[in-house]
């Protein structure tokens, strides 16, 4: 089939795989209907209608692909991000977890760490004397760097409690940034959920949030059978608010609290 007589589909396909050679980033994984509405929106705002033109574009301008992997992998977070899910894990889980002295937690698509900077905080606050370790990974290499340096802006911060941010957190600039109590307990790495193979029995909680609605059922599932099986017995898996696991008793899960499942 020539370029010319290429269907819209077609030239969806041809850059997904494209952006895939280029970024190791697989759009084929996530639901169709959305990511090419969203990406020839993106593309159109640039002032390029064709597919082919604009991955042309991408693979000659690093501004551009930036600009892109920012908009295509929704690094959208804060810190204190949905303010009820952490009042039930300082309540409940977090407690419950460090009566075994160690909590080992994963922050699976981490973004630039304000979900993971959230959990050390919380962990300090109600669990001071338990040894935490918190993992954070997310597939763009960009964000991790800047997870790594533990800075945020005033609109990260406009959720979190005043007297444990400040507690947690110093002043910079008109942000803020972690204090080295919570760096020392957080480790970040570039991982992409839809390839690795987390270790089996490895973490006590793990967070994924607010990232698999942009998945296909399919690979929702598979990724949350991954999940699953990186827990302990004992273990929580947390969603995000407008998420679920679809069928969690053939994943070893059990309900426990609002978006959260044990594992048993």
């Amino acid at each position: 089939m020539s370029a010319a007589t290429r269907t819209r589909g077609d030239d969806y396909t041809d850059f997904c795989e494209g952006i895939r050679v280029l970024t190791q980033i697989d759009l084929a994984q996530y639901k169709r209907g959305q990511m090419e509405r969203r990406i020839r929106s993106f593309a159109g705002r640039q002032g390029v209608t064709d597919l082919g033109e604009y991955l042309r574009a991408l693979r000659s301008d690093t501004g551009q692909l930036d600009e892109f992997l920012d908009r295509m992998t929704i690094n959208v977070s804060q810190l204190w991000r949905n303010p009820e899910q952490w009042e039930m894990l300082a309540t409940k889980v977090i407690p419950e977890l460090a009566e075994n002295r160690r909590v080992r937690i994963w922050s699976a698509g981490s973004s630039y760490g304000a979900e993971a900077y959230t959990l050390a905080a919380v962990c300090k606050e109600v669990a001071p004397k338990a040894k935490i370790d918190i993992r954070g990974t997310d597939i763009d290499r960009r964000v991790v760097m800047r997870a790594r340096d533990g800075e945020f802006d005033a609109e990260d911060a406009r959720s979190a409690p005043r007297a444990v941010l400040e507690r947690w957190f110093e002043a910079y600039g008109d942000g803020w940034r972690a204090k080295r109590e919570l760096k020392s307990i957080t480790t970040f790495d570039v991982g992409d959920l839809l390839r690795m193979r987390p270790p089996v029995d490895a973490f006590d909680l793990v967070l994924c949030r607010n990232t698999v609605i942009y998945f296909t059922e399919e690979v929702r599932d598979a990724l949350h059978g991954r999940l699953a099986e990186s827990l302990r017995t004992g273990g929580y898996l947390m969603v995000g608010s407008t998420e679920r696991v679809s069928n969690p008793a053939a994943l070893g899960l059990e309900p426990a609290h609002p978006f959260t499942y044990r594992k048993v």
